[in-house]
Formats: C-alpha cells, sequence, structure tokens
C-alpha cells in the first residue's frame, strides 16, 4: 500500500501518538506537553510510566487491527519510543497518519544484518557474519576468529539474544542456546570508548546533533553517560557525520541514536542504531538548550528544530533497581538532576530512573 501525503506541520493543540508506554514515551509526553501537545499512547501494558502523564491511553496488543484503527482516528501523528514491537503497526499506520519515523528506520533497526549492512555502505563496523545454521557458525568461527559474540539478528537488547563464543568453546551448544535461525556473529573490537551521538531530522530535513557522548555499560547497561565525550575534534566530526548520514539515508524523522566505537588506532566503528530518543541522550533534559524529548516532538510535528547546545558539561548515571532508595541524598546535591520514571516495583537491572551531575 502507498503511503498518502502528509503535512510536513503539526501544530501545537495536536494529539502526538507513541507507540510504547515506557520511560522513553513518559518523557516524551512531558516535553510534549510542554509544547501544548496532547498524547496518546498505545501499549499492552496497563500500568505503563507513559501512563501515568499522557492524555489517553489505548492498552491492546501491538498487533490488534482495530484497537490500530481507533488509535490512528484519535491522533495526528505517530512516533515510537522502542523498536522491539512488530513492523506491522508501524506499517499499519503508515497508511493512516503521518508515521515518524517511519517503516524503514524501523525495519533496518530491528535487524542486526540489515543494520550492518546499511552502515557498511559509508562507515566502518566490526567484522561480522550472517548465521543461519550450525556449519555457518562454525564457517564464521574459522573467519572471523574468536573471541566473538553471537547474537540473535532481532529482538535483543541490553545484553539480551546474545552469547560470548571464546577459544575452544562448544559451537552447538552455543548455537542452540539462542534458539533462532537467524544470527549473526561479530568479532570483538578492541576499543578505547564507546561513544554515540544523537541526531533529530524534520519533515523539512532540517537535521540538529547532540555533542558525542561517552558510554560506559556495567553488564551491558548503560552505567554512566559522560557529555561531551573526551576525543579529539576529528573523531567528533566522523561520528557526527556518520550519524547525519545515517538519518539522511534512512530519510528518518525524529530521533537516531548511533552507538559507536572509538579503536586505539583512531577509527570511529559503528555498533548499533535506533531510531528512538536514548538512555545516552538523557544528560540532555538538564544540560542543553533543548533535551532530546522536546527535541524528537520538534521533529515529529515538523517545527523548527531547537538548538542541541550545551548549557553546561554533564555526568548521567542510570538508577538501577535499589539504587533508587538513594533519592534523599540525590535531591541533596545542587548539582544533582533526579529524574524518575514511577516504576512500582525496584528490581534488579531495572532502569528507575536517572540522575545528571551538572559540571559548571
Amino acid at each position: 500500500m502507498t503511503s498518502p501525503a502528509f503535512p510536513a506541520l503539526i501544530p501545537p493543540g495536536s494529539t502526538i501518538g507513541i507507540l510504547g508506554g515506557g520511560q522513553l514515551g513518559r518523557m516524551t509526553a512531558l516535553a510534549a506537553a510542554r509544547l501544548g501537545y496532547s498524547t496518546h499512547v498505545f501499549c499492552p501494558e496497563l500500568d505503563s510510566p507513559a501512563a501515568q502523564v499522557c492524555t489517553a491511553i489505548t492498552n491492546a496488543d501491538y498487533t490488534d487491527e482495530a484497537a490500530l484503527a481507533r488509535f490512528a482516528d484519535a491522533v495526528d501523528v505517530v512516533t515510537l519510543e522502542f523498536e522491539n514491537i512488530p513492523l506491522f503497526p508501524v506499517e499499519f499506520l503508515a497508511a493512516r497518519k503521518p508515521m515518524r519515523p517511519g517503516p524503514k528506520a524501523l525495519a533496518t533497526g530491528q535487524d542486526r544484518v540489515s543494520e550492518k549492512t546499511f552502515f557498511n555502505g559509508f562507515a566502518e563496523t566490526a567484522p561480522w557474519r550472517a548465521v543461519t545454521t550450525l556449519p555457518e557458525l562454525e564457517a564464521a568461527v574459522a573467519a572471523i576468529g574468536t573471541p566473538a559474540v553471537l547474537k540473535t539478528a532481532r529482538m535483543g537488547y541490553d545484553g539480551k539474544g546474545q552469547v560470548k563464543i571464546m577459544p575452544g568453546d562448544d559451537l552447538a551448544a552455543a548455537w542452540a542456546s539462542l534458539r533462532t535461525d537467524n544470527a549473526i556473529l561479530e568479532g570483538f573490537v578492541t576499543f578505547t570508548k564507546e561513544i554515540s551521538v544523537i541526531v533529530a531530522r524534520s519533515p523539512q530535513g532540517q537535521t540538529a546533533a547532540y555533542c558525542p557522548v561517552e558510554n560506559v555499560h556495567t553488564n551491558h547497561v548503560l552505567d554512566t553517560t559522560t557529555a561531551p565525550a573526551p576525543i579529539s575534534d576529528a573523531l567528533t566530526a566522523e561520528a557526527m557525520r556518520i550519524a547525519g548520514t545515517a538519518a539522511a539515508e534512512l530519510d528518518l524523522v525524529g530521533l537516531l541514536a548511533v552507538e559507536m566505537f572509538v579503536t586505539a588506532d583512531g577509527r570511529v566503528l559503528v555498533n548499533e542504531m535506533a531510531p528512538r530518543p536514548h538512555n545516552s541522550g538523557h544528560w540532555t533534559m538538564d544540560a542543553c538548550l533543548t533535551d532530546q524529548f522536546e527535541q524528537l516532538v520538534r521533529a515529529v510535528c515538523g517545527l523548527p528544530l531547537g538548538s542541541p547546545e550545551r548549557r553546561c558539561d554533564a555526568v548521567m548515571k542510570n538508577l538501577l533497581g535499589d539504587d533508587i532508595q538513594n533519592w534523599p541524598e540525590l535531591l541533596a546535591n545542587p548539582q544533582a538532576k533526579l529524574h524518575l520514571y514511577g516504576k512500582a516495583e525496584a528490581r534488579p537491572g531495572r532502569k528507575m530512573g536517572h540522575v545528571n551531575f551538572l559540571k559548571g
């Protein structure tokens, strides 16, 4: 089906539909309200963080056509707050209302093989091979070597859906553990830093990128983000070139986060992307003239993009599980800005909030 032409501008007073009810949707809804928009969240969960602050909510499965049709009738534009959803609802909604970002960005980001192939058109990545059978895994290991990481091609995040392969490991057991016939083997990269860049792009093609930031992960989950990343001007320019090129090639409208490695010999290698607000952009909420969530609203509604300029440097720290119990001392720190997500239960590794420590 060919999508109809939609207006670029969605004026204040309109309703923004958000696919997904997590903390990213919550913070998007709060930013939308500041600009005079209503928000309508579509998600299966009954008590999601976004539901606590939005104007309306549809609780239904992402493949429920009747619910999707009602949702489309109730909103003026649709965006998403996470990408691990079926492609079907995005295609369904894109035929009825402006869907920003559209199916192309989602389809590319959901599949690691498509994602690596896409980026290799204009950037470097770690060595990789698509794997659909045990013999293909054996051939990929022989070609790439070990250590390596075997990942599901689809639906993995925060360390889920992957297994490390070391010299001498049982490849049959590793292959069986993923329970898939659609995977990718990635060679290990010796890197000095993990960085990311978030870029916004409007329907009119205007772009605005935030400075590269340095990310530190613990147990595959982001722990801290330091803005700006302590890298050279040349590496900064290359990282921003890659993110800007990706957004343009995808014809993306919205936000795109691109995670990258900086190698010891001064190269920038793309790891993965996410066509949505990103954990590594939470620092912008207190340290930038325009934060990533307001920027998303501006982009998907066709408004002029805001300035991504930093007011100050910052360090963002995720609050996982019982870390949330430290809220009294964080609130007492004049350099700390606390953001809690309204989640009722603190579980180990669960993102309960974050704190931005402002510098200078």
